[in-house]
């Protein structure tokens, strides 16, 4: 009887690290994806860009898989305490990567767009602005891994970090596009390029919460602090908000 429980027990304990393995993949998957279509939209690269794209569902798969898993860990297993913040909370960290796939494909679907129009200088913000949260990313990804919750924090604390990259940008193009109607189109693109990686981070945000819930078992103490401050920006002279 003793071996068999220990069985079950090791057994128990294979299928969480399966489950863990899993969402590490689509992490690392949906981190390339960020940091290519970056990459595609600096060198102007119209076919990675779409590489990008068609291989989204790479990390859609996956994120079934991950499911599946939870849905048989939940009926097999009824695991309790513990145990089942470990499984729900995969469902949850699976969920936020899966859209963190998605944003990246908008980055390199906008990419496309971008590239048939003339280069504007703010391009160059965008590096920076995917760098930080690609290395937020990686951070949550890690303390995952480890079920590490001080460093699920400190990657937490840097999106308000990001945030302020993000205004600063926008305030950028802004100048621009008033400057030089001429920019339009190609700061558009840049606009709602440097929103998905905006919202990339506070995606990762919520995984770096989620690893928290599972250590502790219970919220992070704080709430989240934003330094998204687009929505006070107004273009002078124009009435129109951010």
């Amino acid at each position: 009887m003793h071996q068999t429980s220990e069985h079950i027990v090791k057994s128990y304990d294979e299928e969480l690290d399966r489950l863990t393995g899993e969402i590490l993949r689509m992490g690392d998957l949906a981190l390339n994806e960020l940091e290519a279509a970056i990459n595609a939209a600096m060198e102007r690269d119209s076919e990675t860009a779409q590489r990008i794209v068609d291989s989204d569902q790479d990390v859609d798969n996956l994120e079934h898989e991950v499911s599946h898993d939870v849905i048989r860990l939940l009926a097999l297993r009824q695991p309790m305490a513990s145990d089942l913040r470990e499984v729900l909370a995969a469902l949850r960290i699976a969920s936020d990567i899966e859209r963190i796939g998605d944003y990246s494909a908008n980055v390199a679907k906008r990419a496309i767009a971008l590239n048939r129009v003339e280069r504007v200088r703010p391009v160059f913000s965008l590096p920076r602005l995917g760098k930080l949260a690609g290395d937020i990313l990686s951070e949550v990804l890690l303390a995952y891994r480890d079920r590490d919750a001080d460093r699920a924090l400190l990657a937490w604390a840097r999106d308000e970090e990001l945030d302020g990259l993000y205004t600063g940008m926008f305030r950028e193009l802004l100048t621009y596009m008033m400057e030089d109607p001429r920019t339009i189109t190609a700061c558009t693109h840049l606009l709602f390029m440097a929103k998905n990686i905006e919202r990339i981070g506070d995606h990762a945000t919520n995984i770096a919460e989620n690893v928290y819930f599972i250590v502790h078992g219970n919220r992070m103490p704080q709430a989240r602090r934003k330094g998204d401050r687009t929505a006070s920006l107004v273009a002078p002279g124009s009435g129109i908000a951010g």
